[in-house]
This record gives C-alpha cells, sequence and structure tokens, in this order.
C-alpha cells in the first residue's frame, strides 16, 4: 500500500510537500506494513525514514560532481570539523540543474545547504542542533493521458503511438518551493540502564504551483485510435474541458494557481530502559509525542482560457493566461462539491500522543514485544472567499481518538538465524494529510466516522550463510485495509471511502559477498491483491490499483584488483515489475516496467575516484508516477560521469 505521504526524517514527520534531495541523508529506511506504533497516524502502508547526516569526532572532507544526459549537472559538499574532544561542526551542501531525457520542456532546478553542530558527542548528554534550507524551481510533469476505445483497457497514450517526449503543459505551468526545518536532537544516559531522547523540530514550507493535466476523452480517443486523425484535449483551466470538437461546457478543473504557506512543529519525548524481573529480562521504551501543522492556501484564476492542445503535437506556448487571485474571478474558481467555489482555505491539525512498549526475553533466544500508541488528532478546515451570496464560508472540525496495538514473537536460536511472528495495526484519520490536499477534509462523507484502518500479520525468517558472508530473508504476509483513502487525482483532494482491500503474499531478498571482491542484492515479492467490499459493487474482487502481481530486483558488482593501481569496479543489474491496474475498477493499465543499469568506477588512490553510470540502456519506455486518468513517462536511456573526492 502506498505510504508517499507518511515521510519521515530521524525519525520526525516532514510535513512539506516538495522534491526531498538526498544530499544530507546518511541512509533511508522503508519500513513496510502498519507502523502507527513508532510513528504515529498515518502509516497504514507503512513509512519512509531518511536518517539525516550529522556531526562526528573524525574529520572528514568530500566534494562530488557529477554531470551527462539531459544537461545535468550536480555538485555536492560535506565537511565535518572536530571543534574539541566532544564538539564538532558539519556542513552539507548541493546545487543541481538537470532536464529529463525523453521529456520535453521539464527541468528541474534547485539548491540546499545543512549546517549541524554537535556537542557531548561520547558524553552522557549530547545535544545535536541541525537546520536544512531546500529550494527548487522545475516544470511539473503530469505526464500523459490514459485512455481507449470504449469498452476497451485504457493505456497511456505512449501505448498507442504518442512520442514519450509529449508534454501538455503551458508556459505558465512552475512548481517553486522554499523549505526550511531546524532539529534539536538531545539524549541523556542517566546510567546503564536507562536513557532518555528529546527531538523537537520545526518546519516552514512554502510552495508556488501552477500545473497542467490533459484529458482525452472519448471523442478525442476515437478521434486518435479510429479515425487516424489529429485529436484535441482539453488542458486545465477556465473553458477547459470536452474537446476541440465540441461546445466548450465552460467548467473549470482543477489544478488552477495556488500559493501555498505551511508551519509544522513536532516535540518527541522517548524513554528507554532496560531491566530484569526475576528471570525476565525487559526493554521498555515509552515516551509521548506532540505535534501542530498549519497550512493556508490562495487559488488564483486564469482571466484567459487555456487553448486546447494537439494530442499529437502539443505546443506549451500559450503566452500570459494573465492569473489574478481567485477573489477577483469568482466565476473561475474550482467548485469542491458541498464547499462550494473558494479561494482561500486554512487548515490544521494537532496530534497528541502516547506510546509504551516492551520487549520480554523469555529466554536468550525467544522474546515477546508487544505495546500500543494512543493519540487524540484534532483538525480543522476553513474555506472562505469567492461569491459568498452562492457559498458561504465554512469551518469543518473534527476530533478522532485513535488506538493501535502490536505484537511480535521472536525467537532467535543463535547469531545466524531469526524466526518471527508479527501482528501490527494503524490508523489514519481524515484530516491527516493537512498539506498534502487541497480538501484534506469533506463533509457529506463517512469520512470522519471512520478514518482508514489497516491490520497487518506477518511470519518470517532471517537466515545468515556461507560463515555469515550471505544474509536471506522470507517473509508471509497479509495486510487489510478498511475504509480505503482515496486520493482524486484532479483536484489532489483526500476522502475516505468504504473500500475494503487485502494485499497478501510472499517476499525473498539475498544479499551480500559470493567470492572476495563480489557482492549480489536480490529480491522477489509475489502479491495478491483484491477489494473485499465496497460500495462499488462491480469493483469487489478486483485488484488494487498501483500493486503489481509480481516484481523483482537484482545487482550485482565485482572490484577487481583492488590494491593495483589498475583496479576498477564493473556492476549491473535489473529492477522489474509487471503491470499495474490504474484504477479500482481494473479498466485501465500501465505496462511493465523493465529497467536495466550499470555502472564502472575506478579509484586513484585512497581519495579520488571516477566511475559512470549507465540508466535504462535499454531506453525502455517505463511509467513512474501513476495516477488512474494519466501516467509520467519515466527517463530515457542516460549516462552520468562522476568525480569525487574525500580526505
Amino acid at each position: 500500500f502506498q505510504a508517499q505521504n507518511d515521510i519521515y526524517e530521524d525519525g520526525l514527520r516532514d510535513f512539506g510537500v516538495y522534491s526531498r534531495d538526498s544530499f544530507n541523508f546518511d541512509s533511508v529506511s522503508v519500513i513496510k506494513g502498519p507502523s502507527s506504533e513508532v510513528f504515529g497516524n498515518g502509516t497504514t502502508g507503512g513509512a519512509i525514514n531518511m536518517v539525516t547526516k550529522a556531526p562526528t569526532l573524525k574529520n572528514r572532507y568530500a566534494a562530488e560532481f557529477n554531470g551527462g544526459s539531459g544537461s545535468y549537472y550536480r555538485g555536492t559538499l560535506d565537511v565535518n570539523q572536530k571543534i574539541n574532544d566532544s564538539t564538532a561542526f558539519r556542513i552539507t551542501g548541493m546545487g543541481d540543474e538537470h532536464n529529463v531525457v525523453g521529456r520535453d520542456f521539464i527541468y528541474s532546478h534547485r539548491w540546499g545547504v545543512a549546517p549541524s553542530l554537535a556537542f557531548g558527542l561520547g558524553k552522557r548528554a549530547t545535544l545535536i542542533l541541525q537546520y536544512v534550507h531546500q529550494q527548487e524551481n522545475s516544470v511539473p510533469d503530469f505526464g500523459v493521458p490514459v485512455f481507449g476505445l470504449k469498452g476497451g483497457i485504457k493505456r497511456p497514450g505512449t501505448e498507442f503511438g504518442l512520442r514519450r517526449t509529449n508534454w501538455y503543459g503551458t508556459d505558465n505551468d512552475q512548481n517553486s518551493t522554499n523549505d526550511n526545518m531546524e532539529t534539536a536532537r538531545f539524549s541523556y544516559k542517566l546510567n546503564d540502564h536507562i536513557k532518555f531522547y528529546d527531538d523537537l523540530r520545526g518546519g516552514q514550507y512554502y510552495r508556488n504551483f501552477a500545473a497542467s493535466k490533459a484529458t482525452c476523452d472519448q471523442t478525442c480517443a476515437n478521434n486518435y485510435l479510429l479515425y487516424g486523425k489529429d485529436a484535441w484535449v482539453a488542458r486545465s483551466g477556465p473553458n477547459g474541458a470536452g474537446n476541440a470538437t465540441s461546445a466548450m461546457p465552460g467548467t473549470i478543473q482543477a489544478p488552477l494557481p495556488y500559493e501555498q504557506k505551511s508551519w509544522s512543529v513536532q516535540n518527541v519525548a522517548t524513554m528507554v530502559a532496560d531491566f530484569e524481573t526475576g528471570f525476565l529480562k525487559h526493554q521498555l521504551v515509552a515516551g509521548f509525542d506532540i505535534e501542530r501543522v498549519n497550512d493556508e492556501r490562495s487559488q488564483s484564476t486564469y482571466l484567459n482560457s487555456k487553448p486546447y492542445a494537439s494530442l499529437i503535437n502539443p505546443n506549451p506556448y500559450v503566452g500570459n493566461l494573465n492569473p489574478v487571485p481567485g477573489s477577483s474571478n469568482p466565476a473561475g474558481l474550482v467548485t469542491l462539491g458541498a464547499l462550494g467555489a473558494k479561494d482561500h482555505s486554512t487548515g490544521y491539525g494537532f496530534d497528541t500522543g502516547i506510546f509504551l512498549f516492551d520487549q520480554i526475553w523469555f529466554t536468550k533466544w525467544l522474546s515477546v514485544k508487544g505495546g500500543f500508541r494512543w493519540d487524540r488528532w484534532k483538525t480543522g478546515y476553513k474555506v472562505t472567499g469567492g461569491d459568498v451570496s452562492k457559498y458561504p464560508d465554512k469551518n469543518l472540525k473534527d476530533t478522532s481518538n485513535v488506538f493501535n496495538p502490536n505484537v511480535s514473537l521472536v525467537a532467535t536460536p543463535d547469531e545466524h538465524q531469526t524466526y518471527y511472528f508479527t501482528w501490527a495495526s494503524s490508523t489514519t484519520p481524515m484530516g491527516m494529510y493537512v498539506t498534502n490536499g487541497s480538501v484534506p477534509i469533506r463533509p457529506g462523507t463517512n469520512s470522519f466516522a471512520s478514518p482508514e484502518k489497516s491490520q497487518l500479520y506477518e511470519v518470517g525468517a532471517k537466515y545468515s550463510i556461507l560463515h555469515d558472508r550471505l544474509g536471506a530473508t522470507v517473509s508471509l504476509f497479509r495486510l487489510d485495509k478498511g475504509n480505503a483513502v482515496n486520493m482524486d487525482p484532479v483536484t489532489g483532494s483526500v476522502s475516505g471511502s468504504s473500500d475494503r482491500q487485502r494485499n497478501q503474499g510472499l517476499e525473498l531478498s539475498v544479499g551480500g559477498i559470493i567470492l572476495p571482491g563480489w557482492n549480489i542484492s536480490a529480491t522477489y515479492a509475489l502479491y495478491d491483491s483484491s477489494t473485499l467490499s465496497s460500495a462499488t459493487a462491480a469493483n469487489v474482487g478486483k485488484k488494487i490499483q498501483y500493486v503489481p502481481h509480481n516484481q523483482a530486483t537484482l545487482w550485482s558488482a565485482y572490484s577487481a584488483f583492488p590494491t593495483k593501481a589498475y583496479n576498477f569496479t564493473v556492476g549491473g543489474g535489473v529492477t522489474w515489475r509487471q503491470a499495474v491496474w490504474l484504477d479500482a475498477a481494473n479498466t485501465a493499465r500501465v505496462p511493465a516496467n523493465l529497467d536495466f543499469s550499470a555502472m564502472i568506477s575506478h579509484r586513484f588512490n585512497e581519495h579520488w575516484k571516477i566511475s559512470m553510470n549507465g540508466y535504462n540502456l535499454a531506453n525502455r519506455l517505463n511509467y513512474q508516477s501513476l495516477f488512474s486518468n494519466r501516467a509520467t513517462p519515466s527517463a530515457g536511456r542516460m549516462f552520468l560521469g562522476e568525480v569525487s573526492v574525500s580526505y
């Protein structure tokens, strides 16, 4: 299940809506399945946690420069300086600009800087202060429309012969972001048995966004597929629905331009205690989590209509569309269902959570881990402006109290093998993603009464073999989700549904060193997904959108002559994902993704290194961002060279 809205850095939620650059990441963890006991509300599909680079007591100076296909230029800097025996300073920086190979008019320019200062390293009390700033100016890519003959399976237009380079936006589209986060991480070791942690973060996020989403209706599809002639698609905006062969109905589609300002603050305090009660050994983790997020969004409209775009040869140069504040043109605003057409919105979320879990060892090799997290989530959403005589201002509020228990049984007969069983639950109350959707909560639905809930049942094993050179894992799981949350692909609004969904399957992985210098990493997953119940009876028994039946990865690299001047490392791999459905009714799908990549590198000495990476070597037409009515082609074949230095 999806987890793209559950993003964390150092265990604290990142509420911003922006492309997170990896320049300040030390590692990335993907937690699959419900994890509310760790991260709180949400995480019904899982969570993505990035561990940031922090100061250490070892001086290090590193830099990298990359360049290659698609006018790709990127430079990063990482400097760590020890100040004294317990204090250190670190700063990382990044500048990046690139186009997208195989996509016209798409580019991204961004830069970032992240200084940090650590006190008390190696001492009982440690304080780490961190700041990160990132800015980006880019063009959003809403991909190509999905269509097909009536009654047939719909597919991206590029599967019917459209060029993969076709972009249906306009020269008015933009995505400008400016994001800041300040973090203080404190830890204190009281004694050999008790440790305290307190993490505090504030965030400020700004976004100025304008995009176009092309829609190809049935007449458009028939013109192209049946009659082999040019067809026209409507780009979102005033008078932007239907096709050029029919009268413009005057309706308005999202997304319209908007300016978004958000801020957040979160504090998580934790105690970890190791102790014994009789013959039982315990590790107890307890704490509380308080967070607040505010969002303000101002909608604009265009005084000039967006012209239709040729499905075959789209032209983005449409001139100035005269964007104005929504209050100046209320007739051009999007009608948000029962909320009406409004040009200004504010939303907030406030969460108070407590968590407690204990791992108890009955013997050295058998333990049980159980606990819970309780949260009280308050959310509010207010819409104002527009034609208030027709659509009065509205103020919606909701409070949810959620309780998520979990339990695991773990057996470790020896240091080479582990067996486990886990049951866990997560809850996503409506209004959870305050900054992500234009309408995070709606009246007149079951959103308030029934938040999204999921439960995981998993059994698995982990082994180390070949004298611990190779690690292998196997797991069987069943993940059930009720009242699945849906995001509207047109408006971006989030709403609840009555759907009950299930994804179950098998996952295998192996990784490590086969022979000296030769490492391998391979994964395979088999998923059996289905909709168990739905208000739309025809959807029952259908596959869940975006979930493949099979997927696999393989990567291998070999380092030759590591101690010689003529050393080199060569590697390659493949990523494969079977075709997936794009909608709950299983009427639209994208074909399988297949990506071949390779690399070669040479190290001059312990400080200098050069490398060349090749991506999508077969130049295959793959797809990344997927929605029910559109799909974005992935980048084509590209090569990137890198020069890196480290002292």
